[in-house]
């Protein structure tokens, strides 16, 4: 009798264990759970973009104003006054039409004058 009740109250217990089981998997499984395990894992993913983008962001800033420095250094803009480099005597770009210019050769390069 007492062999019989053990195994009588092993199978009910492996029944609630197994029908609990069930009834857990079958409520994960409704689309409204479905659709809130993907809200969190959607929020989740935008979570993490949006740390990555901060730390980009932060270096992006890091690297420019390390790299403005340099270009500062390298032009004398953070110099003192009395240590700035001194004026470019010969601009980078002549500009004919200005009254200081003074052609240099007798030729004139004017293609079409020829014609």
């Amino acid at each position: 009798m007492f062999r019989r009740t053990f195994w009588f109250t092993t199978g009910v217990a492996a029944g609630v264990w197994a029908t609990t089981k069930v009834n857990r998997k079958l409520k994960q499984l409704t689309p409204e759970s479905l659709a809130a395990q993907a809200a969190d894992k959607a929020l989740a993913a935008g979570h993490r973009l949006k740390d990555r983008a901060v730390d980009f962001a932060f270096d992006v800033r890091a690297g420019m104003l390390q790299r403005e420095t340099e270009l500062g250094e390298a032009l004398g803009l953070d110099a003192p006054v009395d240590q700035l480099p001194a004026p470019r005597r010969h601009p980078a770009i002549e500009n004919r039409n200005s009254p200081k210019y003074v052609e240099n050769s007798t030729h004139s390069y004017n293609r079409n004058e020829d014609h």
